[in-house]
């Protein structure tokens, strides 16, 4: 197989996979013909999901949400922790009013969200 092109192909590697993992064991050897071909199926699986399932970069509100979420913060937390008040932590989240730079540093520090997640 050259490629995984349709949904079919990439079920059919994916059992192939299965069965030669089984087949395999602990014998990782690179020159063992059969861990060949699993690393060469698991490459073209990968590149099938990467096309086909591409997990996108959520957007700094859906970050900021589950940060809150995860801490157990509600808005009024929140604004405390930026030092503002707790309407525009409510623009922010409703995404009525956009994030100063002020704020952007304050949700990197308070909240540990990554500056990337930040700046998109």
């Amino acid at each position: 197989m050259k490629t995984v092109e349709t949904k079919k192909q990439y079920e059919e590697a994916l059992k192939k996979i299965d069965e030669l993992m089984i087949k395999i064991g602990d014998n990782h050897s690179f020159d063992n013909p059969d861990f060949v071909m699993m690393d060469r199926l698991s490459d073209l699986v990968a590149q099938y999901e990467d096309k086909h399932f591409k997990i996108e970069t959520p957007s700094l509100i859906e970050v900021i949400k589950l940060r809150m979420y995860e801490l157990g913060l509600k808005q009024s937390d929140l604004a405390q922790r930026l030092d503002i008040p707790k309407t525009r932590v409510s623009e922010h989240l409703r995404g009525k009013r956009d994030i100063t730079m002020d704020v952007a540093r304050k949700l990197h520090k308070q909240l540990n969200i990554d500056g990337d997640i930040i700046l998109q």
